[in-house]
This record gives structure tokens, sequence and C-alpha cells, in this order.
């Protein structure tokens, strides 16, 4: 089959068997084995190799739910001079989308393998505005919640933190992946036609700009973090004054009856008919002054 002149291959290996990769990875185009081995064996980071008569790439498709929050999936790119291959473990949307603009579009794979390379590219950063859309419209959340006094410290702490780490999750595939598209968007390989480093350069500023705006986010969401704490700074303050003045309006009392209560033999008070009198009067009016004096100052 690689052997027909004019003949653009597209060969994509969706969850394959060992034996398929056998067959189709070591014995029908002979790659390296590192790289089959990158295949086998997942990375976290994407990455760029040139083989001379190949290009080599690692890519990570994102999606994302409330439930199960992030979920990453590797895509894995051998692109030669007239050929694609693609290996990815689970289906992904953006091979499934270049797999259909390829069945209604008569023609398409003539364009060649550098520009299906793209496309499915494109889908890819693509899919990664529906995960932005939702991370934002939770950011939001937080921010409408931020200042409600029904909040739960703790429930509400753990998920900004929840929130923040998939916002830094983003950015550290989107960051990558930009360095990744900037080589192709050099023109470095010559299997990159010239004819397609303007498209290449677009996809690098798609991701360039979802970076810019996950970084902006992510300001916004600490900005929500740095309210929240000092709300909780506020109402902690707020319970301490009030206990302050607990104990202010406290004092007079305290005051007058360790006064009295020491009983010492030639205290005139314990005698006078009108002691007990005047010790209670003693008691409530320094307590009424002790409590205007707190409502002027605001503490109650």
């Amino acid at each position: 089959m690689r052997a027909d002149k004019g003949l653009i291959l597209w060969i994509d290996l969706d969850n394959p068997t060992d034996e398929e990769i056998k067959t189709i990875l070591s014995g029908v185009f002979e790659f390296h084995p590192l790289t089959i081995e990158d295949c086998v064996t997942p990375s976290s980071l994407p990455k760029i190799e040139d083989y001379e008569e190949y290009l080599f790439l690692v890519m990570h498709a994102v999606d994302f739910n409330r439930s199960d929050k992030f979920a990453t999936t590797e895509l894995d790119l051998f692109l030669g001079k007239d050929y694609l291959v693609t290996y990815h473990r689970t289906p992904l949307k953006s091979v499934q989308g270049a797999i259909d603009r390829v069945t209604k579009g008569a023609g398409f794979l003539a364009r060649g393998p550098d520009r299906l390379a793209h496309t499915v590219l494109d889908l890819l950063v693509d899919n990664y505005q529906p995960v932005m859309v939702e991370l934002v419209r939770e950011l939001e959340e937080i921010e409408e919640s931020v200042l409600t006094k029904d909040s739960s410290s703790k429930a509400f702490m753990s998920e900004i933190l929840k929130v923040r780490g998939d916002f830094s999750q983003l950015r550290a595939i989107a960051g990558p992946q930009r360095e990744v598209i900037e080589r192709l968007a050099r023109g470095e390989n010559k299997l990159i036609r010239t004819t397609m480093l303007p498209y290449f350069r677009d996809l690098r500023d798609n991701l360039a700009r979802l970076d810019a705006i996950g970084a902006s986010h992510h300001e916004r969401l600490m900005m929500a973090f740095d309210i929240f704490l000092n709300k909780a700074a506020f109402e902690a303050n707020e319970g301490i004054k009030f206990l302050t003045a607990l104990t202010a309006v406290t004092l007079p009392m305290v005051m007058v009856g360790g006064w009295y209560g020491m009983n010492f033999d030639h205290m005139p008070e314990l005698r006078s008919p009108h002691g007990y009198l005047w010790a209670g009067c003693l008691t409530l009016v320094s307590t009424a002054l002790m409590v205007i004096y707190l409502k002027k100052k605001k503490w109650f």
C-alpha cells in the first residue's frame, strides 16, 4: 500500500491491540522503537521529535466535567511525506471530527498529510474552549458566593483550591503544546510545506491566547481567594470584638465583687446598713456607663 505513488495514507489506531501495534508501527512503517515506547507508555508532557523521514508528536486532548473534573487523553502523531498515523487509547472528538471532514470532503486527503495533521490539531485545540467555558462558569459562581454569609469556610476553601488546580493543569498542558506548535510554525522541517506555516502560526496563536486567558482567570480566582480570606479574618475580628465587649461589660461587676469580697475586718461598708444598696447601685451604674461607652464605639 505504501508503494503506491501519489497516495496519501491516514491510519488511525484507536486503542489498538499489541498485534496491531507490532504489525503497523514496527512492521509496516518501521518507526523508531523509542517512539513506539512513547505511544505505549503515556506521557504527561507534549513533545516533538524529528526523525528526518517523519515527525513524531505527543499532544494531549482535554475533557472536563464537574463530577470527574479534568481528564486528559494522549494523542500521538507520526507525520511522514505521504502518510499520517495517529495513535490514541480512547476515542477523541478531534480525530472523529477530522475523519468526518475526510469522508465528507472529496479530495481532502490530496491536500497533504501536513494539512491533515493541522486539521486534527486544530480540532484538538478547539475542544479546549468548552473546558475553558466550564471553568469560567465555576469561577463566576465562586465570585458570586465569595461575599455571601452562608458559605461554609471548609467547603468554599476546597472548591477554590480545586478550581485553582484545574486552571493550573490547563495551563500546564497548553503551554508546552504551544512550544511544540511553535517548532512546526517556524518551518524547520521539510515535511511542513511553506503554504501550511500560516495555519500552524494561527494554531500557535490560539494556544497562546488560551494560555493568556487561563492566566487572567487564575488571577481572578486568586483575588476571590484573597477576598474570602479577608472576609474570614473580618468575621473572626468581629467575634473577638464581641467577646471583648462582653468582657468589658462584666468588668464593673468583677471589680466591685472582688473589692468587697476581700472581707477585711475594718472595711466600714461591711457594717453599714446601706452597704448592699450602695454596692448594687455602683455595680449597675458602672455597668450602664460601660455599655453606653461601648455603643458609642460601635462595638455593639
